[in-house]
């Protein structure tokens, strides 16, 4: 019963599409009615529309001292998909759509969980997470609303093991300025934007590998991803632009780091830079996970390895709350053509949720 009742859930929740970009949604798209109607009358529900797509659903019944929280937005579909993505397909134990591992399958389950009857359970569903500019989570804290819990529970892919550390994710866009002119003139060497950027990028690659403990350590994951600049091969380059990202490990200050990595340049490098997203590492800088491991170990919580993709739990360990992230499927199987989770892992949520509910009760 509760499998079918599941995976009727997820069905709904594939069907509404919630692609982000372009994050065409708002506070009265379909997706938010259809979680109230499945929660009935005896949750109290609030909604939060921010604009531009950006929309928080809120719904508490009883005293709940966990709060759970899932983005309900997906990546963009792409292409070459073996079925309708908005359409979910169940073949071989798996079941298949955009957004059925990342991570609706998770939004599926609490919703079984709370036509099951718990008595206390907190839902947070969110529809910007995927993709830059989420101010959902951020929004939420704000309200004071999140002080009422001791801990929370952020969904995501993990195999259904409790993950208390992942790494931040810092985008930035840089940019160097140079002064054109032949390329004949010696100044080129120093004035030449390009050669700016190229100076910066060995330095700051330098400083990511002496960041690695061991060579098989991914270190700060630098990457740049994109370089552009100059006009011909004899114009002393008047701009060069760098986007370029990393991730730094648990611990680590993405501020810090954006100091560092600005020293790599020349002192006299006419730059400026951009960052369109800032994500700390989780725990949040300052904090531990000395209260989230407490909690797991209580409730005999299988822990896993920390792991290398970004989650908003970082926001509720920045703002206090222990936060661990808990959910079904695998992160490979997430982003993908024809993404997938196995119906073995919805179940296995849908336990771990019920039984977290019902040692707070």
């Amino acid at each position: 019963m509760s499998e079918s009742r599941l995976l009727s859930h997820l069905e709904a929740l594939v069907a509404f599409d919630t692609q982000n970009p372009p994050r065409a949604i708002d506070g009265d798209s379909p997706i938010f009615g259809y979680c109230s109607e499945a929660t009935g009358t005896s949750f109290e529900v609030r909604t939060w529309d921010h604009g531009d797509g950006h929309v928080t659903w809120y719904a508490v019944r009883g005293r709940p001292k966990v709060l759970f929280n899932v983005h309900l937005d997906t990546v963009p579909v792409g292409a070459d998909w073996s079925s309708d993505p908005h359409r979910l397909r169940v073949e071989g134990g798996r079941a298949y759509g955009r957004g059925a591992c990342d991570i609706k399958g998770a939004a599926a389950a609490l919703l079984t969980l709370a036509q099951q009857g718990a008595g206390n359970l907190a839902l947070l569903f969110t529809s910007d997470e995927e993709g830059a500019g989420g101010c959902c989570v951020e929004r939420f804290l704000e309200t004071g609303e999140a002080d009422r819990y001791e801990q929370v529970v952020v969904a995501e892919p993990t195999s259904c093991k409790a993950v208390l550390g992942h790494r931040g994710f810092l985008s930035v866009k840089t940019r160097f300025h140079g002064t054109p002119g032949h390329s004949s003139e010696a100044r080129a060497l120093r004035e030449n934007a390009n050669h700016q950027m190229a100076r910066w990028a060995a330095r700051a690659v330098q400083l990511a590998e002496a960041k690695k403990t061991t060579p098989e350590d991914a270190g700060t994951c630098l990457n740049i991803g994109l370089v552009q600049g100059g006009t011909k091969s004899n114009v002393i380059a008047g701009s060069a632009f760098v986007h370029w990202s990393a991730r730094l490990r648990p611990g680590e200050s993405s501020e810090a780091f954006l100091q560092e990595i600005r020293g790599c340049a020349d002192a006299d490098a006419r730059m400026d830079w951009e960052v369109p997203f800032r994500g700390e590492p989780l725990p949040a800088p300052g904090q531990s996970d000395r209260e989230a491991r407490a909690w797991c170990g209580a409730r005999q919580l299988p822990i896993g390895d920390a792991v290398d993709f970004w989650t908003e739990a970082t926001l509720f360990s920045a703002a206090g709350l222990p936060a661990v992230v808990l959910g079904p499927g695998h992160i490979a199987q997430a982003h993908q053509t024809d993404e997938w989770v196995a119906l073995a892992q919805l179940q296995h949520a849908l336990d771990l949720y019920g039984k977290l509910v019902k040692f707070d009760d």
